[in-house]
């Protein structure tokens, strides 16, 4: 990595994505693109996808993606690194949260992540410290949890082993969409 930008927009997101690339050295210009899949904000993560494939085509790059919660969970680890294990929780929308358990040694996923209600993520968080946008969902709820807040920051994509950034470049969503087609819905 030879530069790093990083922004917390709450909206805008395709007004400052490309301009910030685009200020990075040699216009940002790379052989391979690494992007967040997911889950997150539905526009955020289509906002990044859209970009990076964008780029590819114009760069004749190769795209592959990784998911939040290992970025997370990867950064938190090494913060921490005498921590055997951790859960992220991030913001889900409709009162939910994302949350996904990890493991440091080996770096590994500790079951699939799930939306879940704040009530029952701080069942499944087992003792386990939490960190992401979520868990000030899980503090209203109890104290004297080791609970972090923590976005995602592309940066700390290096702390990821090779297996978790060779996603394929599509969203990860976190629940089933709120809109059905016609046919889903019973009416074509």
């Amino acid at each position: 990595m030879l530069a790093a930008a990083h922004d917390v927009v709450g909206r805008g997101h395709a007004e400052r994505l490309v301009p910030m690339i685009a200020s990075l050295p040699g216009e940002g210009r790379a052989a391979r693109i690494l992007v967040d899949v997911g889950p997150g904000s539905f526009t955020g993560v289509r906002v990044g996808l859209a970009a990076a494939l964008g780029l590819s085509i114009g760069w004749g790059a190769t795209v592959q993606g990784y998911s939040s919660l290992a970025l997370l969970a990867a950064s938190g680890f090494a913060v921490d690194p005498g921590s055997p294990q951790l859960a992220v929780v991030l913001e889900g929308g409709h009162g939910e949260v994302f949350m996904q358990a990890f493991q440091s040694q080996p770096f590994a996923e500790d079951g699939p992540f799930r939306s879940l209600a704040p009530a029952a993520a701080l069942d499944a968080l087992a003792g386990r410290p939490a960190l992401g946008s979520g868990v000030r969902h899980l503090a209203a709820l109890a104290e004297g949890l080791d609970l972090r807040e923590a976005l995602p920051a592309a940066a700390d994509a290096r702390l990821l082993p090779a297996g978790f950034t060779a996603l394929p470049a599509r969203p990860i969503y976190g629940r089933a969409p709120d809109a059905k087609t016609l046919a889903e819905r019973g009416l074509a």
